[in-house]
Order: C-alpha cells, then structure tokens, then sequence
C-alpha cells in the first residue's frame, strides 16, 4: 500500500481563478453584444470589427472547438451588430460548401487511408533504403526520403507519420539509433505531407481565395523536394559526427526489386501530375481517381487490406471528412460577416499605407501564421487568415500560388512544435516519448525549417518555377 495520504473526496468540481476568468471574458463579451443590440450602449464600428476577434479567441480559449467557436461568434455578430436576417445563415452554410473542388477534400482523405493502410509506405521505406541505406546514417536519411515519397500521393502530414514513423521507427532502435533522433526525423519529415503534391490546406486555400488548386499542387514539387534534401543534409551531419549504424549496401539488383514492388505506389504520382497537366482531369477529379487507384493497389496489388475491411475504412474517412466540412462551413459564414464589415478591404488599405512592401508584408504573414500555429491547426488558420491576408497580397501584387505556398510552409512548422502541434503528438504516441522530450528532439531540423522558411518568404521562383514551366500560371 501507498503510505502517501490522499485527500478526501468532497464530491465538489472547482475551477482555479484563470480558468474562471478565462470563462467568464466570452459571457462579458456576449453581454456587451447583447446591449448593443437592445440599445443600452452602442459600439461604433472600428471596436464593433475588433469585438468579433476577440469573441473569437475567447471561446476557442476556453477549450471549445474551433468550428463551433467560429459558427457562434458569427451567429452572435450577425444577431447583436448587423441587419442580416438569420435566416441567411442557413443559406450560407449551404453555399459555404457548394463548390466542386470541395470534393477533394474527402477522395484525398479516402486515398490516404487507403494508402496508410495498404502496404506502400513499407515498399517506399524498401526502396529508399535500398537507395541510401549505407550512408551515414542510411536508415535516417531513408525515412526522410520515404516521408517525401509517400507525402507526393497521400497529402496528409499526419498520414504520413503514422505511416513511415510506425513502421521505421521500431528499426531504427533495432539497429542502434536513438529514439529521439529517431522521433525528431519523422515528426518535421512528415510535415512534408501537407507541402508536396495533393494536400488537404491546399485544397481549402484554393477555395478560400479561388486560386488553381492544380498550380498549388505542382507548385510545391520543387519546394518539397528542396525541404526534404535539407533535412537529409542535417541528418546526415548529426549521424556522421554521433557515428550512428550504417547499413549494408543493396545489390543493384536489389535496388531494382525493391523499385519494383514500390512502383504501384509511386504511379500514383505520375497520374496525378499526368492527369492534370495533360487535361484529362481537373485537381478535384484528380482526387477522385487517386481514391480508386488506392482502394486496387490496397485490396488487389499489394493485398495488404481485405475487402471487410473497407467498410471501416469508408466510415473513418467519412468522419475526418465531415469534421473538415463542419470547419469550412462555420468558416464560410465567418468570412461572409468578413466581407459584410468591410474587414479585408479595410485592412488591406491600412496595411498598404504603412508603406510595408512586399517583403514587410510577407514577413507579418509569417509572424502572423507561426503565432496562430501554436493554438490552431492548419485548416483553422487558412480558412481565418486567407480571406483577411489574401486582399492585401493582391493589392501588393504577390502571386496567390507564391502566398499558398508560403502559408504551407508556416503550416508546417506550426505541426512540430507544442501544444497542438499534430505531427508531434502522433510521433509521441507512436515512440513513447514525452511531449518536452520530443520538442528537444526536434530542434534541429525545426531550426532547418525555419531558415527555409526565409528563403521560400523572398524567392518566389522556388515556388513559381513548376507551374509556369508546365503553363499553370
């Protein structure tokens, strides 16, 4: 027995002072709305606009989810502060979704469960390491490459952790790495995820901003690839000067074996960008037919899933989907009351007369989105910020590929690091370590994401030369 004295239970649930106070800002700012609505004090319009912010950021600080924070804010603005009827509400949150290229969203989701779960990211991490293996730290380096592979057909930086982490994390202690160098790898290579080809936040800041969700996948190619090559840079210093294992080199005959069992996967890639340069699909049809392709390779190429299993499959992927669809539609609303106010326009013009420029401007989007990344996940942040920023990038004659890219690469960073940094609590789950422990891990490569941060922010042509090559732009 424990000789440590618990204390009685009382029966009673008590909130600490901050988390009091934390509750109690939303019903005061709520109160406030309500007075304005029925006359006892009247908000003038500038600390009316700055009123739906803080709202905003009150009720998601509280612990309540984004989309439903979103949706309320908006329903008391447009209840206490405007002359919209709330009938339009029901209107807008069926029109926030009524656009085609919405439909990615789910195919994408589908594919990569299909692809999580079917047996490639093995035969990627087989064919990568056959590669690489026998450099200084060979099976690093390979896991690098194999986040890069699978992140160019999944387009989730989630799916690609779970997906590379779980299978060459458990080698690389084997073999003699360190856990944490391990876990630190395959959290920031994973983030690759949501840079490379089809990717989820491209397809919501596409539809945010009406940019070509087709320039936006081929756009991040070459950044992706740049990314990727840094960090098996920085990983290979670190093994070479820790003399961490190497593997044995692969036969060319291997190499070509393995190439052969992962080239179902990597087809993939060459149908998506096929597809969409040659015009025989658009982006959103794209997704349709990377979904089909995954559910063959899965169940009858690679036979790594049954076809009882497809059913769980479809529900998981509906209930990702529908989390997704509930955030866009609580988002569209949130940008309707952004354009009734007159908030981007407004602020667009404000900004343009501090006389920031370009590169004054795109080094507040980057404050701006690294700060967000730290409370919000990724398509929170696109869905908030990309109607309000995008107006001022046109404005300052930024091209909207050039900007999505950029947002991408925020997003990123804002997946590795706490508190709700995605990538790095699935890495934790998946190697057992500690959230303090993990965000030491992943320091070196963070640091190498943030220099290349810079060089994405001011040398648009890392981000524009594919697209214009393939004459998307």
């Amino acid at each position: 027995m424990s000789d440590i004295a618990l204390p009685p239970k009382t029966g009673k649930f008590r909130l600490s002072p901050g988390a009091l106070a934390l509750m109690c800002i939303p019903l005061v700012l709520i109160a406030i709305c309500f007075a304005n609505k029925f006359g006892y004090y009247t908000i003038p319009p500038g600390p009316r606009v700055i009123l739906i912010f803080v709202l905003l950021l009150s009720l998601m600080l509280t612990g309540m989810p984004i989309s439903i924070s979103l949706g309320l804010s908006v329903l008391i603005f447009l209840y206490t502060m405007t002359t919209v009827p709330i009938d339009a509400v029901g209107l807008k949150l069926f029109t926030g979704i009524e656009k085609f290229e919405i439909m990615a969203i789910p195919f994408f989701i589908l594919a990569g469960n299909f692809l999580t779960r079917g047996g490639v990211a093995k035969r990627m991490i087989d064919f990568a390491t056959s590669l690489i293996g026998h450099l200084p730290g060979g099976l690093a380096i390979s896991g690098i490459v194999a986040c890069a592979m699978f992140a160019l057909v999944c387009g989730s930086s989630v799916a690609t952790v779970v997906a590379i982490g779980s299978i060459i994390l458990p080698e690389m202690v084997r073999q003699g790495y360190p856990k944490a160098f391990g876990a630190g790898i395959i959290t920031v290579a994973g983030s690759l995820g949501i840079l490379m080809l089809p990717s989820i936040p491209k397809v919501i800041y596409a539809v945010s901003t009406g940019t070509s969700i087709g320039a936006l996948f081929v756009a991040g190619l070459l950044p992706g690839i740049t990314l990727a090559a840094a960090l098996c840079l920085v990983t290979w210093y670190i093994a070479w000067k820790g003399n961490f294992p190497r593997m044995a080199r692969s036969t060319w005959a291997q190499r070509f074996q393995a190439f052969r069992d992962s080239v179902w996967g990597l087809m993939l890639i060459v149908i998506i960008i096929g597809g969409i340069y040659s015009g025989i699909f658009t982006a959103t049809e794209a997704a349709a037919v990377s979904a089909v392709y995954a559910f063959i390779v899965a169940i009858f190429v690679y036979g790594e899933i049954n076809l009882k299993d497809v059913p769980r499959i479809l529900l998981r992927s509906a209930n990702m989907s529908a989390m997704l669809l509930y955030i866009i539609t609580n988002a569209a609303l949130f940008a309707f009351v952004l354009a009734n106010e007159n908030i981007p326009n407004a602020l667009a013009d404000w900004l343009i007369a501090q006389h920031l420029g370009q590169w004054g401007f795109l080094a507040l989007v980057n404050v701006l989105i690294l700060i967000a990344g730290n409370f919000m996940d990724p398509s929170s942040i696109i869905l908030i910020m990309a109607p309000i920023l995008f107006p001022t990038a046109m404005k300052l004659g930024i091209n909207p590929v050039h900007l999505g890219i950029l947002i991408d690469v925020n997003l990123e960073v804002g997946l590795c690091h706490p508190p709700v940094g995605l990538n790095i609590y699935v890495a934790s789950g998946i190697s057992g370590i500690g959230i303090t422990d993990m965000t030491k891990a992943v320091l070196p490569w963070l640091i190498t994401m943030i220099i290349f941060l810079i060089f994405v922010t001011y040398i648009p042509w890392l981000s524009l030369v594919v697209p214009q090559a393939l004459g998307m732009l």
